[in-house]
């Protein structure tokens, strides 16, 4: 009998080979029709099975520091050129980071991310940040990911010191499209900050958003580079378009649409935690279990200046699928 394999099997056996596929093959899954969403659903489920079987991650955000923003990325409610009515506030106190891990706990969450506005850390906030995790280290079993922003040396060896676990830091979109969405700093400096994370010893996360204006092959493009730069963690965050920011009233994506993405950046980066982040509930809708049949990870609870899905909602999503939360191993 001759077996016949579709080319999404044919590229969920080249992942689990660990060959890449080409920026061609990359734009034949983002192009397929719409027939094919599930067959290639089910085989970039065979990769994140292989990898991940059937646990899911949970990361709770702290918007640690809002607003107060100098950068101009045109995607985000708390930069410069934001009108958007968001509370603004210096960096939490100690005790309320504390407090917040203790809710991730409570979640379920096994990454708790630190995550404050801004360039990058000043000496002060950097204080505070590290007191926090060394007393989440000493009284939790909970894994740390902070996010301040462009980091140096010293302060990457800090936060390692500390006991933060992983850093994010996103590409956010491609080198050719990234001044079209941010001009304050440059694509090669979130490189380089990813380059400063991983000679620290800590974790690399880093990923991208969805929905900007980027063509296909940008959203190929990036995937790429994000394999080529060897983050651990890829969060795939979709465009919320934030009314008073400049990208507001944009809405390019559809839920197949999202759905396809997930599964290229599963046959690009097999090993790797592919996360659903912000956006999620907006633009994936009521197809969003599906999308975990590619990705292996979500946040839960609320994102920065966005509300989220209520964690019991997303707990019972996990439960109708036959998934199960992956607690946190120190």
């Amino acid at each position: 009998m001759i077996e016949l394999r579709s080319t999404w099997d044919w590229f969920a056996e080249k992942a689990l080979r660990g060959e890449k596929l080409t920026a061609e093959e990359g734009l034949a899954v983002l192009e397929a029709d719409d027939d094919e969403l599930l067959p290639m659903l089910h085989a970039a489920f065979r990769v994140r099975k292989t990898y991940f079987g059937k646990k899911v991650k949970l990361n709770l955000i702290i918007n640690a520091k809002s607003g107060l923003c100098p950068e101009d990325c045109g995607y985000c409610s708390q930069s410069i050129v934001s009108n958007a009515p968001i509370s603004k506030y210096p960096l939490l106190e100690k005790d309320v980071l504390v407090e917040g891990a203790r809710r991730a706990m409570e979640l379920k969450a096994g990454t708790y991310c630190i995550v404050a506005s801004g360039r990058g850390p000043t000496g002060r906030e950097l204080d505070q940040v590290v007191s926090a995790v060394k007393e989440i280290k000493e009284t939790l079993p909970m894994k740390i990911c902070a996010c301040l922003g462009i980091l140096s040396e010293e302060q990457a060896a800090r936060l390692k010191e500390a006991g933060v676990d992983r850093y994010n830091h996103n590409l956010n979109t491609s080198a050719g499209h990234f001044d079209r969405i941010t001009t304050t700093h440059t694509y090669d400096d979130r490189v380089d900050t990813v380059e400063k994370v991983k000679a620290s010893g800590m974790s690399p996360c880093s990923g991208c958003i969805v929905g900007m204006g980027e063509s296909d092959a940008e959203i190929v493009e990036v995937a790429l580079a994000l394999r080529e730069l060897d983050a651990d963690s890829i969060p795939v965050n979709f465009l919320n378009p934030i009314p008073g920011t400049p990208l507001a009233g944009r809405r390019d994506l559809n839920p197949r649409k999202c759905l396809k993405v997930l599964a290229l950046f599963r046959f690009l980066c097999p090993t790797k935690e592919i996360r659903i982040s912000g956006g999620r509930e907006l633009n994936l809708r009521s197809l969003q279990p599906l999308g975990l049949y590619a990705a292996n990870s979500v946040f839960v609870g609320d994102y920065l200046t966005t509300e989220g899905q209520e964690a019991t909602a997303d707990h019972r999503m996990l439960e109708d699928l036959g998934f199960e939360i992956e607690l946190c191993a120190l």
